[in-house]
């Protein structure tokens, strides 16, 4: 692994260009965390944000930033006991790899960064450390990964849509947590999430939850458990029935789900890769006016293609058309249009503190083609899935093991 790092570069620009007379450069090398004996500085995490944003991430990017720095020292650390570097040559391979993925070649790729502020070490860093980890992953793990045919066939055949679906009768409970009142929300959640008799929850739904839900005690109907997003379908399927999640944080908000039973159902369905969906935004919140507006709008749109028609001679931020896989999808509208059918709309949610209606409406949900699947290919994402399973776990490991410093 390269000595040669952003402290490095930050001092070589600085004397380059007499920052450190001014000050500035010792700004940006302050340490804002420390994971076991490294450092990152203000000026790595000022930079990750930067290139997090070039990435369209959504989300808080000051978060994604901070996680992705923390979970990369660790990383670095990992690989040094072991010994494990990639070559200047197999790294500059990579960066034109990773350039190409968006049309573009290595030096228009970093035109458009240094557009952003974006300094050509942090792709550097970052492109590095996720190339090393892949192949630090595959020759740790490559050996306990066996995919049977057995297993080739059963995901041909599931993604056939030949296999029945799971699922899930929930409650739920969404607790509104601005931040003026996010502690106090955090404490009411996690009395809940201890709950295990449905009469418990569903009292605490009628008198807490921010959905109109609470008025059945938060009760839904029978869900796919693919219409949840990955992250919450795992710990839903951990569930035993009366059981509830720990609290959730999603966008001003905390959520939990009581599971009431699961059930297989025989239908020909796959997991979306993506969802496509609107979001228009209405000023005043969850006012009276606000709400007569969505409800004016809800009465002439009957598709999404509609709101284009609302939207017209207002600013274009009004309105979001968006196409994401479920994972990159923000928890809280992911969790609004798991509810959804296509062309449903959703007002239960708000943006900018809560002075911002969010109109939300499903527009599709795009599934796998169901055309004769290659089982080499088929083998190879199997493989994949595990080794980030595996890579997930020893990053956990090694994260708990860890002295972090925020």
């Amino acid at each position: 692994m390269r000595a040669f790092g952003f402290r490095a570069a930050l001092l070589a620009i600085a004397a380059a260009t007499g920052l450190a007379s001014t000050g500035l450069a010792q700004g940006q090398l302050t340490t804002v965390i420390t994971v076991n004996d490294r450092v990152i500085t203000q000026f790595e995490l000022s930079q990750r944000i930067r290139l997090l944003d070039v990435f369209n991430t959504s989300g808080d990017l000051n978060e994604a930033a901070r996680t992705g720095l923390i979970e990369d020292r660790l990383k670095q650390q990992e690989m040094e006991r072991v010994g494990l570097a990639i070559s200047e040559e197999a790294l500059q391979t990579e960066l034109e790899a990773f350039a190409q993925r968006g049309n573009l070649s290595l030096p228009q790729f970093q035109r458009v960064l240094a557009q952003n502020g974006v300094q050509p070490q942090t792709l550097r860093d970052f492109v590095e450390v996720g190339v090393s980890w892949r192949q630090y992953i595959r020759a740790r793990f490559g050996r306990q990964v066996n995919v049977t045919d057995a297993d080739v066939e059963r995901a041909i055949a599931a993604q056939s849509g030949a296999t029945t679906e799971l699922q899930v009768l929930l409650n739920e409970i969404i607790i509104a947590a601005p931040p003026d009142r996010a502690a106090r929300a955090q404490e009411v959640a996690e009395i809940i999430s201890d709950f295990r008799t449905f009469a418990e929850f569903e009292d605490a739904a009628r008198q807490v939850s921010a959905l109109p839900s609470r008025d059945n005690g938060g009760r839904l109907g029978w869900l796919p458990i693919t219409n949840y997003p990955p992250q919450i379908r795992a710990v839903i399927l951990d569930l035993e029935p009366g059981e509830v999640t720990e609290p959730l944080p999603i966008t001003n908000g905390i959520a939990l789900f009581q599971l009431r039973g699961t059930r297989e159902a025989v239908l020909p369905v796959t997991p979306p890769v993506s969802i496509d969906y609107a979001a228009y935004y209405i000023p005043g919140g969850r006012s009276e006016g606000a709400l007569r507006t969505a409800a004016q709008i809800r009465n002439r749109v009957d598709t999404c293609d509609d709101l284009y028609g609302v939207a017209r001679g207002q600013p274009a931020e009004v309105l979001d058309r968006v196409s994401l896989p479920p994972t990159d999808i923000a928890s809280d509208i992911a969790l609004e249009l798991a509810r959804l059918d296509r062309n449903e709309v959703s007002t239960n949610l708000t943006r900018n503190n809560g002075n911002t209606l969010v109109f939300l409406m499903l527009c599709d949900r795009v599934n796998a083609g169901q055309g004769s699947a290659n089982p080499d290919t088929v083998r190879n994402q199997i493989r994949s899935q595990r080794l980030t399973a595996l890579a997930d776990a020893l990053l956990q490991d090694l994260r708990a093991s860890a002295v972090i410093r925020n």
